[in-house]
């Protein structure tokens, strides 16, 4: 079969790579010069199943104000007239109940348990690498009472069978000894050890180079136009160099997925939720994090990257906004900084920001839709690092008419 697959950050590229392994004939058309040049660029770095949770929560809409208040905020809402933007803040408002989160944390622990073990499977079957290591992550808790507010976690850590431990703080410095030297005040933490690291920039461009020599065909620097309908299937995708025809259709561009899927009725309720990082040299190991820390305070990820740490978090809803606010940047040095001092240079760090691809029960969309030649495989939000080779095998075996290995109905776009 012949597939278009638009979009070639992590999740285009992940199902390009499954689709070719299917057999397909597969061409990748994406706007940008390379693979993963927008919001897998310089993401967190982190692998986390475990920590695969619902942005709506019971309780958030009280936490919202008080984060917004906060010096170094993790939210910030900076709101126009945007309807989008409004229908997205109501429904995410509305999953945040006892009853959905822990239906949309499983579902998403699901998915990204499974993408794990493919990305295992992937590395041991082509020996990718891309600075990746396997020690865990740790969420560390400044406060006490966040510590004293993880049963709902657990319970779902539990039942889904997900290793942990709980931690205090001299348990956390155990797990990273660069904390050793933090001054900041820490009351302990939740690890999840079998969670794993890595570039996401680094494993998307040398899996698109495997692609390519397995026939996938990469068409960079081409702006899509719209999806042309015909007879009730979609017969080609004009772009701005051109017609591209195929038998399927895969939609993986992220935040920009709506705005396709738009004239032809379809409503993908994704909106783009800004997150920023910094990527610093390290100066001292032994001051530097050894794999993922959370910071449940200011919602950021501290992450060792090979002789880098990735510091990236907030989640700013300002729609299609790409500015880079220095006060943005400052929260990232106050986390980095307060809890791994001297471990990396904080003024050589380089400065970025993307557009998270945010689904109001944050759980992506992935599948079919009522066009019976055109696939999702979307909406990953914060997570699409963490679920990309799950997504992609999971809609390869979608698209090729098999039966995938986890459930997979609750994921379409059809629960809307």
């Amino acid at each position: 079969m012949k597939i278009a697959i638009l979009g070639s950050g992590v999740i285009g590229v992940t199902s390009a790579w499954y689709l070719a392994e299917a057999g397909h004939e597969v061409t990748v058309i994406d706007r940008q010069d390379g693979p993963a040049l927008e919001t897998s660029f310089a993401n967190a770095g982190e692998i986390s199943p475990g920590y695969a949770s619902p942005w709506a929560a019971p309780g958030i809409p009280m936490k919202a104000v008080r984060w917004l208040m906060m010096k170094h905020a993790p939210l910030i809402l900076r709101p126009h007239a945007d309807m989008a933007m409004l229908r997205w803040l109501v429904a995410m408002l509305g999953n945040c109940n006892a009853r959905d989160y822990a239906i949309n944390k499983s579902r998403m622990v699901r998915l990204a348990e499974f993408s794990r073990d493919c990305l295992i499977a992937l590395r041991q079957e082509t020996g990718i690498r891309y600075d990746e290591r396997s020690q865990g992550t740790l969420q560390l808790f400044r406060e006490e009472k966040q510590l004293d507010g993880i049963g709902k976690d657990i319970a779902v850590l539990k039942a889904d069978g997900v290793p942990f431990e709980v931690l205090d703080r001299a348990g956390c410095i155990v797990a990273e000894p660069g904390l050793a030297a933090s001054t900041a005040p820490i009351a302990g933490g939740l690890r999840l050890p079998n969670d794993e690291t890595g570039d996401c920039f680094k494993f998307t461009t040398a899996l698109a180079a495997m692609a390519a020599a397995k026939g996938v065909e990469f068409r960079n620097g081409i702006n899509i136009t719209r999806l042309i309908e015909q007879s009730g299937r979609i017969v080609g995708v004009e772009t701005d160099g051109g017609t591209v025809s195929a038998d399927a259709f895969l939609v993986a561009m992220g935040s920009f997925s709506p705005q396709l899927l738009a004239p032809l009725g379809i409503r993908l309720p994704v909106y783009p939720v800004k997150g920023y990082s910094l990527t610093v040299p390290i100066v001292d190991e032994a001051r530097a994090p050894v794999s993922t820390l959370l910071d449940e305070s200011y919602k950021v990820a501290i992450t060792r990257l090979g002789d880098r740490i990735r510091v990236g978090g907030m989640a700013e809803i300002s729609g299609f906004s790409r500015d880079l606010p220095p006060e943005r940047r400052a929260t990232l040095e106050h986390s980095a900084g307060s809890l791994f001092p001297g471990g990396g240079d904080l003024e050589a760090a380089s400065f970025w920001c993307g557009l998270r691809p945010m689904t109001p029960d944050s759980t992506p969309v992935i599948g079919p839709t009522r066009i019976p030649n055109l696939f999702l495989n979307t909406g990953h939000g914060t997570l699409g690092w963490t679920m990309a080779c799950g997504s992609a095998h999971v809609i390869a075996d979608i698209i090729g008419g098999r039966r995938p290995a986890i459930e997979t109905s609750d994921l379409a776009i059809s629960r809307y």
